[in-house]
Formats: structure tokens, C-alpha cells, sequence
């Protein structure tokens, strides 16, 4: 792998600003689909806590964690408005096709984060505002700024950053953090690598030519499927922990279970491909169905969540 290149905003294209920026450019550089992974999962973290809180605050608590997801985005695409510029995936981005600066960009994530964690703290409380403020540094700072052009274990390390939203929401009720929290934790923090490392197979040249050092450019394809079967055993196992601690019951545990086998065989299945006519149809098919898991694993947890606390 090449020397990774000092990421600087002049290396983005020059492409003129030909416009002001509109309501929707800013909605972009918030990643609302990632968002909408971080939103949800916090709220399932909120509903799972022991205890109860006031809906206006719950309400406000989930907010921030959306505020404070948007703006990690925001930092993240000024940040990497170079190598956005020349991959295909992330070339119509805002900031490299022209329509945001990156110096409005980064006010514009700076100043959504400084509003999503002092309201945290002030409407909420501070051990939630000081995790989600640790998050978006994580995920701006930590992940985006070094690990991200220095490492193959970039996703591994930097999947911190996405399992942090239910420990907020869990933080936001009990302002404690617990070791069911963690748990929930844990579940996206082994989901992430073979979520992203089955797109990075199929985005392999993408990756090689922002000169980012992905798994399957560094180490190779045959490492990075083996790789992504022993995280997905290992995520199937954790899947069933809430089950085992006792917050969780044996129905959530038997959907889990089903859904993990499934997702192992998908793993499975892009471990033993060694064709190169199959137009990377198994990791498609694993980065499609990882996102429906996670998804479903979260869903089972909060309707679980709240049967049990209806006694039903």
C-alpha cells in the first residue's frame, strides 16, 4: 500500500460554486440514512433502560443523538472532501461536487455539535452529553482524521463510533452506564466489520484509488472473508447475550438465533467464493442483509422491551 496521502480540503477538484447551497445540500451532509441506524438504535437503548423517563425528555434526548450523528457527518465530509472527490460512490457528495464549501461545512457540523451536547446536558443530563460528545469525536477525530487513512483495522476500531447511540439512550434514562448497555454496544461493534468489509470487496478499486487502506487492499481478499465469517460467529454468540443476562427473553433469543444463522451462512458463502464471474453477488447479498439484521435484531429488542415491561 502506497504512503496515504496528508489529507488537505485544496486537494478537493476545483469545481466552482456555481450556487448558494440549499436546504437540502446541508440534509446531506447530515448521512440521514446513517442517522436513521444511530437514531434507531439509541431509541431501543432508551426504551431497554431500567427505570423510566419523561417523554419530553425522551424526546429531546433522542433528538440530540440525531443532531449530534448529523454533525459527526458534517465533519466527516469536510474532512474527507479529497478522497470523496475521486471515488465514485461519494464523488456527488456536497462539498466535492461543488454545491457546499468546506469551510460551511464545517461550521455547520461544529456548531450542531456544540448545540446537540450541551442540550444533553443541560435538558437531559451530563454523562449523556458527555458520551455523545466522546462519539462525535471518536467518529470525527479518532476514526475520520487517522484511523481511517492509517490502518486496515480502521472499521474495527472506528465501529465505536456507530455502538455508541444506545449506550446514550440507555445513559439518557438510567445516567448510568451498565454492562447491559455494553452489550448492546458489543452488537454493533461486531456487526460493523462484516457490514463494511462485504462492501469493501465489492468496492475494492474504489478504495485503492482514494488510496484508503481497506481491508481486502491491504491483506487480500481470501484474509478478509475468512476474516468476515469469524466476526459473524462471534456476532451471532453476542446476539443472544441479552437473553443470557436475563433482560431479554427466549423469544427474542430464538428470532436472534434464526436471524444469525442466516447471516452466517451469507458470511459463509463469501468465504468460499473464490470465483471471479460472480459479479461479488455473495457480498452484496451479505451488505444488503446485514443491514435488514441489524435492523431486526434492534426491533426484537425494543418490542421485547416493552412486552416485558407490560407483562405480557
Amino acid at each position: 500500500m502506497t504512503q496515504m496521502k496528508t489529507n488537505s480540503v485544496d486537494a478537493v477538484r476545483d469545481v466552482p460554486i456555481i450556487s448558494s447551497a440549499m436546504p437540502g445540500d446541508y440534509i446531506e451532509l447530515l448521512k440521514p440514512r446513517v442517522m436513521s441506524l444511530v437514531v434507531f438504535t439509541a431509541l431501543i437503548g432508551l426504551l431497554m433502560a431500567p427505570g423510566s423517563i419523561n417523554p419530553v425528555v425522551g424526546a429531546i434526548a433522542i433528538l440530540c443523538i440525531a443532531i449530534g450523528a448529523g454533525a459527526s457527518g458534517a465533519l466527516n465530509m469536510w474532512y474527507d472532501a479529497d478522497i470523496d472527490a475521486v471515488m465514485a460512490r461519494t464523488s456527488r457528495r456536497p462539498i466535492p461536487d461543488g454545491r457546499i464549501e468546506p469551510e460551511q461545512a464545517l461550521a455547520f457540523g461544529l456548531v450542531l455539535s456544540s448545540f446537540a451536547v450541551m442540550t444533553m446536558g443541560v435538558m437531559v443530563n451530563w454523562l449523556s452529553a458527555s458520551i455523545l460528545a466522546f462519539t462525535i469525536f471518536f467518529y470525527a477525530v479518532v476514526y475520520t482524521m487517522w484511523l481511517k487513512r492509517s490502518t486496515p483495522q480502521n472499521i474495527v476500531i472506528g465501529g465505536a463510533a456507530g455502538a455508541f447511540p444506545p449506550v446514550i439512550g440507555w445513559a439518557a434514562v438510567t445516567g448510568t452506564i451498565s454492562v447491559e448497555s455494553l452489550v448492546l454496544f458489543a452488537i454493533i461493534f461486531i456487526w460493523t466489520p462484516p457490514h463494511f468489509w462485504a462492501l469493501a470487496l465489492y468496492k475494492s478499486a474504489d478504495y485503492e484509488k482514494a488510496n484508503i487502506p481497506m481491508m481486502p487492499n491491504v491483506q487480500g481478499e481470501a484474509s478478509t472473508r475468512m476474516q468476515i465469517f469469524a466476526y459473524s460467529v462471534l456476532l451471532v454468540v453476542i446476539s443472544v447475550l441479552p437473553t443470557a443476562m436475563g433482560f431479554a427473553s427466549l423469544g427474542y433469543c430464538l428470532f436472534a438465533a434464526v436471524l444469525g444463522l442466516v447471516f452466517l451462512y451469507l458470511a459463509w458463502k463469501v468465504w468460499q467464493d473464490r470465483s471471479v464471474d460472480t459479479g461479488h453477488r455473495n457480498e452484496k447479498r451479505l451488505f444488503g442483509y446485514s443491514i435488514f439484521y441489524l435492523f431486526a435484531i434492534f426491533s426484537a429488542l425494543g418490542v421485547d422491551a416493552i412486552v416485558m415491561r407490560l407483562g405480557l
